[in-house]
């Protein structure tokens, strides 16, 4: 009897331990570590997606994040194209202090893999955060925050070195350049000043044949050899760079191995939803960070065929729902793993949605919605304003909407906070941690005042009152957008940071939190405390100022050149080429 009775109580102690094993898959404490999913678009405008107004383009996964989160409707890059946003994403902090910000409008982003710019080593990424207190940490996608210094395989700047354990994509990003039917982007214009200052050079020695065989006056063979020569290694010059920028610059990477150069765009969007599926899987049992950079929505759009005509807006918009469906597959896994309830996902886009690119009369860019400007203009609220979206189940109000000033550099505070870290005390940390914000402890954002920079130069400084909801914008610069009348700069392609802009004194002030399209400026007529409010706001800029300190510029021009012995190369330079992915095709699609 006492055999029996033991018997029956083992299997009733296992049962029980089963059910609240199973209970524990579905429900967590606030003071459990999260495993941690970040989804990051690239130029997915604000205006893009349903959750925020837009009726033409159909987002049911990423929708269902807001419907069952926090939705964020002033949430803000730190600049307003990839490399610098991405940078301060990465450590909290603006792009200005790391040394990623760029004093010149040609390049405002890294432009060579074979460049020797980068994030610097010695900035703290909340992914070393992270990795230093247990997580195991994974980065599918773009990076482009460099990736060599001084040898070709030092990779210093690589995502392993910045805390990730895996990584599996490109080094660099999607270019129009990696697809070969395509127009070249990277520096289009000036490329073809280099193709007629080469066509020009050549012709001086054909000129100089001309008096030589109509017998008008000598001309020395070693003369018209001369400039021949001096045509020629012009031509190598630039060309052994913009003429293979495909090879060099669009490559395909797992942890320091090249996989594919130049990479198969068709593939790699299917590549990389397997890799981020497979990183879920096999770190399930937790704590994980995974970081999806998406390649969407960046031109060339490169789109599956079962996506092509889905959407009301064209090709763009087919390629927003490839990437809503993307996301979709990657909430499915959490909950089929039962790690929903476990995991904060996080959404975003790196910046706002690039309004020039065009296609003879078709728009290849996004929506930022009511937002003024776009990409690459560092303050109208088009080229900052981005989704933000949390999910959090059984810590996070499903459905809140949250109107506060928030940055993409709150990322770090915040995951350092959940993670059980940290932040480092020898640097200023520009995020501030949302949890009290987006768990609605506090109904007030910390940021008092954000700056907003284009590169190197402060255009715009935001002022959120404390005892109000009036969020003040000063527009110290702003950029000069052609044609005139126009709402972007069509005609040189991306909005220019110094040079041809124009300057305020006094500043353009709009109250965006009343006037969120910035169409109504304010002065001392129209406004009683214009004079007040600005006075503040330069009194913030000087306080900010005083917190700089000098940094090795990554942006400089030797940085920024193309060097073929910093070039990644799969194969003996300059013959690289690889492909080393199974011609099996993903089970993912």
């Amino acid at each position: 009897m006492k055999q029996l009775f033991y018997n029956w109580t083992c299997r009733l102690s296992l049962w029980l331990c089963c059910w609240l094993g199973g209970l524990s898959a579905g429900f967590m404490t606030r003071n459990s570590r999260p495993n941690i999913v970040l989804l990051m678009a690239d130029d997915l405008g604000v205006g893009d997606l349903c959750c925020y107004g837009n009726n033409t383009v159909s987002t049911p996964n990423i929708d269902r994040l807001a419907s069952e989160g926090v939705r964020l409707t002033q949430h803000l890059a730190a600049a307003s194209v990839c490399t610098p946003s991405r940078a301060a994403f990465l450590t909290g902090r603006y792009p200005i202090r790391s040394g990623m910000a760029s004093p010149y409008n040609l390049n405002r982003g890294l432009t060579w893999l074979g460049g020797s710019g980068g994030l610097p080593t010695n900035e703290t990424t909340f992914a070393k955060l992270l990795q230093h207190y247990g997580y195991r940490t994974g980065l599918i996608g773009k990076w482009h925050q460099g990736l060599s210094c001084a040898s070709r395989n030092d990779h210093c700047y690589h995502p392993l070195n910045h805390g990730f354990d895996y990584f599996y994509g490109l080094p660099f990003g999607l270019l129009s350049d990696c697809q070969a039917s395509r127009t070249p982007e990277l520096h289009r214009w000036l490329r073809i000043k280099l193709w007629i200052s080469t066509a020009v050079l050549s012709l001086v020695p054909l000129l100089l044949l001309i008096p030589k065989y109509a017998r008008w006056f000598v001309v020395p063979w070693k003369v018209i050899l001369t400039f021949a020569l001096l045509a020629f290694l012009f031509f190598i010059s630039w060309y052994s760079s913009y003429g293979f920028t495909r090879r060099w610059n669009c490559i395909l990477m797992r942890n320091h191995e090249i996989i594919q150069q130049p990479m198969r765009e068709e593939r790699v969007a299917s590549l990389m939803l397997k890799e981020a599926l497979a990183f879920i899987d096999r770190y399930k049992r937790g704590p994980f960070l995974l970081f999806v950079s998406f390649l969407h929505v960046h031109t060339p759009l490169i789109t599956k065929d079962k996506f092509v005509g889905h959407s009301k807006y064209g090709l763009y918009g087919d390629n927003v729902e490839e990437m809503d469906w993307m996301v979709g597959r990657i909430l499915e896994t959490l909950d089929q793993e039962r790690l929903t309830n476990h995991t904060l996902v996080y959404f975003t886009s790196d910046n706002g949605g690039r309004l020039e690119v065009q296609e003879g009369e078709v728009q290849l860019g996004g929506s930022n919605g009511i937002y003024k400007g776009g990409q690459g203009m560092g303050g109208w609220e088009g080229g900052i304003r981005v989704p933000g979206i949390f999910r959090w189940p059984t810590v996070l109000q499903a459905g809140k909407v949250i109107n506060e000033p928030t940055s993409l550099m709150d990322i770090y505070p915040t995951l350092s906070y959940i993670g059980g870290g940290m932040l480092p005390q020898d640097r200023v940390i520009d995020g501030r941690n949302l949890m009290p914000l987006l768990e609605g402890r506090v109904s007030h954002s910390d940021h008092e005042f954000l700056f907003h920079y284009c590169g190197v130069y402060l255009h715009t400084a935001r002022w959120h009152q404390k005892d109000c909801a009036t969020v003040w914008k000063a527009h110290y610069v702003t950029p000069k957008f052609s044609p005139d009348g126009a709402g972007a700069c069509y005609g040189s392609g991306i909005c220019p940071c110094s040079g041809d802009v124009t300057y305020h004194d006094p500043p353009l002030l709009f109250d965006v939190s009343r006037d969120p399209s910035e169409t109504r400026p304010l002065n001392p007529d129209n406004e009683a405390l214009f004079d007040s409010v600005v006075k503040k706001i330069e009194a913030a800029i000087k306080e900010h100022r005083r917190t700089l300190t000098p940094v090795p510029q990554q942006f400089s021009v030797f940085n920024t050149l193309w060097k073929p012995w910093l070039q990644p190369c799969c194969g003996t330079f300059p013959f690289c080429g690889c492909d080393k992915e199974d011609d099996i095709l993903s089970t993912a699609w």
